[in-house]
């Protein structure tokens, strides 16, 4: 006997009309570059191009326009580290409802400002998300004001849902679907959808190494709590694992995999270079997961759903680098050469000869652990990749005393 769906179509059907007068479908886009990369047909759901940036304005502006006009003078509360606080702040001013909206004081400087300028009244709480979410619950229960889940609500479940019923209209013959999991809400309404709709197809959720509560959760089988999160991929960076998405993901998902943050930069710079896409450490981790399914999705149609593009310019820059580093095309070293005239000329002939870039290089004759004779240059080149980087090095070993790979 099929079991009974926890969030029914029927719902997430509804939310797609609410929210069909508010918002647009996200873009769908074949990438002919990834797709022969991975070999297969690849897809990416662009929900960076929502008004916020973000998929989290589908559900939280359903869960508000279900409140009754009591509630709605009451006002509503969230706590978020960014995504889910535009959502509510968003929807908010679209129904005239006042936002107050807790952020962790980690929260991205991008993500504030943007949510101040939808409106709403932000209060600076903890160091992480769950320390924001219980600073949230009292001043809820202190001023009656409606409390609006990121992900542990049905109703915010049904309005990403409707991301769902959009892809099966833009693609209804696609074999995967994979997307990240944070606190769960994403996936869970999506899953719900799909499971009724196409039950055969492969449904996969992403989550970085360094905050996979819902990772652990499903192989233990039940909601677990970590002691602590370590990823810059603060979309998801949620240590709580509830039970309403964990008894909905542990049903409807195939698989759930994690990727280290090295590994996330890196599809990041991906993004940016092969679908000119700007996308957040959250949502890139979908595509970060990806090789490891490299196997399954092979000349299968796979959605990647980049779920948001909100990235603070001075995070992106760094991430830009270290996703450079981790794809080879980054290299810095530190080498001894001699301190004598001519010497650092021949290192950067040396560099030139071997096709790699200067991007920079300290000369520091001061190093006390350095000989008199002898002084040390750091070296950050750039190169076309890790055989080339190979290369590089070989060539610099020929004609330097020393030489110490930094990354």
């Amino acid at each position: 006997m099929k079991k009974k769906p926890i969030i029914r179509i029927s719902e997430v059907q509804k939310a797609h009309e609410v929210l069909k007068k508010y918002l647009p479908s996200s873009p769908l886009l074949h990438n002919p570059w990834m797709s022969e990369i991975l070999g297969c047909e690849l897809y990416l759901k662009l929900e960076n191009m929502q008004p916020i940036g973000s998929f989290k304005i589908r559900g939280a502006t359903y869960r508000i326009s279900q409140l009754s006009s009591d509630e709605k003078k009451r006002g509503v509360i969230a706590a978020s580290a960014g995504n889910h606080a535009q959502g509510v702040a968003w929807g908010s001013k679209q129904l005239g409802v006042h936002a107050l909206i807790v952020m962790p004081k980690s929260a991205p400087l991008v993500k504030v400002k943007n949510t101040e300028s939808l409106g709403a009244e932000i209060v600076l709480e903890g160091d992480n998300y769950d320390e924001a979410f219980q600073a949230a619950q009292k001043i809820a229960k202190k001023t009656g004001r409606i409390y609006v889940h990121a992900f542990d609500d049905a109703q915010v479940i049904a309005g990403q849902g409707t991301l769902a019923l959009e892809l099966m209209e833009q693609l209804p013959d696609l074999d995967y679907v994979i997307g990240s999991v944070g606190g769960g809400g994403l996936m869970a309404g999506v899953s719900s959808v799909l499971r009724e709709l196409k039950p055969k197809i492969k449904i996969y959720g992403a989550q970085a190494t360094g905050s996979m509560a819902m990772v652990k959760s499903i192989r233990a089988g039940h909601p677990v709590k970590l002691d602590h999160v370590d990823t810059f991929a603060d979309g998801i960076a949620v240590g709580t694992t509830k039970e309403l998405p964990f008894r909905i993901l542990n049903e409807n998902l195939d698989g759930i995999l994690h990727a280290d943050d090295e590994s996330i930069a890196a599809a990041i710079v991906t993004l940016l270079e092969k679908a000119k896409v700007v996308s957040e450490g959250a949502a890139a981790v979908s595509l970060a997961v990806l090789e490891q399914l490299r196997k399954k999705i092979a000349g299968k149609k796979v959605v990647v759903i980049i779920g948001g593009g909100n990235i603070d310019v001075n995070v992106l820059n760094r991430v830009i680098d270290r996703g450079l580093i981790q794809k080879g095309r980054r290299l810095r070293a530190n080498v001894l050469i001699s301190d004598r005239p001519g010497s650092l000329a021949r290192l950067t002939s040396t560099i030139a000869l071997a096709g790699a870039n200067v991007i920079q290089a300290i000369h520091d004759r001061s190093e006390p652990s350095t000989t008199i004779d002898r002084t040390e240059v750091q070296l950050t080149l750039e190169t076309r990749g890790s055989e080339h980087s190979a290369e590089v090095l070989k060539a610099l070993r020929d004609v330097v005393m020393d030489l110490h790979v930094i990354s």
